[in-house]
């Protein structure tokens, strides 16, 4: 218990720095170092410990990545195809509300890194015009990204937790998947409500003529599904290959690279890097597990919380898979309807994460207020796993 009370004043910390307006890399660094009072620490380790966290190869592809997207997206802003794949968008779906969400349900079909950085000037272009708030814009882009990992097996979370528990992906999809639809349909009970209308219409033919733009999101997408080719590279190829096609100069061309190596994103991978390898190398992450699993409780609650925690904690899904899992199928032989219970768990416990690179890069890009972000992440969430907890009981005692 001593380890939950710890961590969550470190994360109550965090979110105070991120109340008064801190860059959230700086707040991540700065929520780093009480673990360093809290926790028995061999300060001789922590240098070796962090440079081995940042030069890691998924550090790195991070870092790269988040550069990345930020240049590519100001390639396709610079050669147009932004803004005729927002048109396309808007007018092949008629409905407003569908042509502001299907960029982040695309785009979230890859499970890239800071992938939201790359739908949010999408979700921001198709909202113009419209009396949606900056917190909402956050929120859209936000909820409509992640429906996916719950029955997607080209993320790793679901994939690691059918390793782990000896469930099936595809029962582990079957099950997850009534949660993925209510998913995708309490993001429209919370946002979007006063807006009304369709999209003008037009012509196929005018359609046709810039259905091409979605071409260079394509061409990044399938490298990375298709052949497991590192983001990283597949943007940076396709940055090339679009400054190439629109003859673009030599400077303009570094230009665009140049764009997204910017300090706010070096500071904030640091951020997120460092403080990861202290939860880790402190032994919260641990601590926390031992604290949950050691008390005298049903193991159904321990099903729900441990995930959730770590997931909370971690921000991340494998994160929450890896190392719960184990503990949870020591604790009871797997049966399908309650891995699902505790993955959907740990996956609202990510989604509420502080830590959660999404949503810092999502409050980031639309410069909202975290409180006001978290006003709809929360109810929506919580519905979520009202509905996953009726689909266990039903699944349980009636089936």
């Amino acid at each position: 218990m001593v380890d939950i009370i710890k961590v969550i004043s470190i994360f109550i910390f965090i979110l105070f720095l991120l109340r008064k307006k801190i860059n959230i890399g700086y707040a991540l660094l700065a929520g780093s170092l009480p673990f360093l009072i809290l926790y028995p620490v061999d300060f001789n380790k922590i240098p070796l410990t962090i440079f081995k966290g940042l030069t890691a190869h998924a550090s790195l592809n991070l870092l790269l990545s988040l550069t990345l997207i930020k240049s590519f997206e100001y390639s396709l802003r610079q050669t147009g195809l932004m803004q005729k794949m927002t048109d396309v968008s808007q007018r092949f779906v008629s409905n407003k509300k569908l042509s502001i969400i299907s960029m982040p349900l695309i785009i979230g079909m890859l499970p890239s890194l800071g992938g939201a950085y790359l739908s949010a000037p999408m979700v921001d272009s198709a909202t113009k015009n419209t009396t949606i708030s900056k917190e909402e814009k956050a929120f859209i882009n936000y909820w409509y990204r992640h429906p996916w990992e719950l029955i997607l097996p080209l993320y790793p979370g679901i994939v690691l937790a059918s390793a782990l528990s000896g469930i099936s992906i595809r029962d582990l999809i079957i099950l997850n998947l009534p949660v993925a639809l209510v998913f995708f349909i309490v993001g429209f009970f919370l946002s979007m409500k006063n807006l009304r209308g369709e999209n003008g219409k037009v012509l196929k033919k005018d359609i046709s003529k810039k259905i091409y733009s979605f071409i260079p999101i394509l061409f990044v997408l399938l490298p990375v599904i298709l052949f497991h080719i590192d983001l990283s590279i597949s943007l940076f190829v396709n940055i090339l290959f679009l400054c190439l096609w629109h003859r673009m100069s030599i400077k303009k061309s570094f230009e665009i690279i140049k764009y997204g190596f910017t300090l706010d994103v070096i500071v904030l991978v640091f951020g997120v890097i460092i403080f990861k390898e202290m939860l880790q190398f402190s032994g919260a992450v641990e601590g926390v597990a031992k604290a949950i699993t050691n008390s005298e409780i049903p193991y159904l609650f321990v099903f729900i919380l441990l995930p959730f925690f770590i997931g909370l904690i971690t921000g991340i899904s494998v994160g929450f898979v890896g190392s719960t899992f184990p503990l949870l199928i020591y604790l009871k032989a797997p049966i399908p309807y309650e891995i699902s219970l505790a993955f959907v768990s740990g996956y609202v416990g990510v989604l509420l994460s502080p830590l959660h690179l999404c949503l810092i890069l999502t409050k980031d890009y639309f410069k909202a207020d975290m409180m006001g972000i978290y006003r709809k992440i929360i109810p929506a969430t919580l519905i979520i796993f009202l509905f996953t907890l009726i689909e266990f009981v039903v699944l349980r005692y009636y089936i």
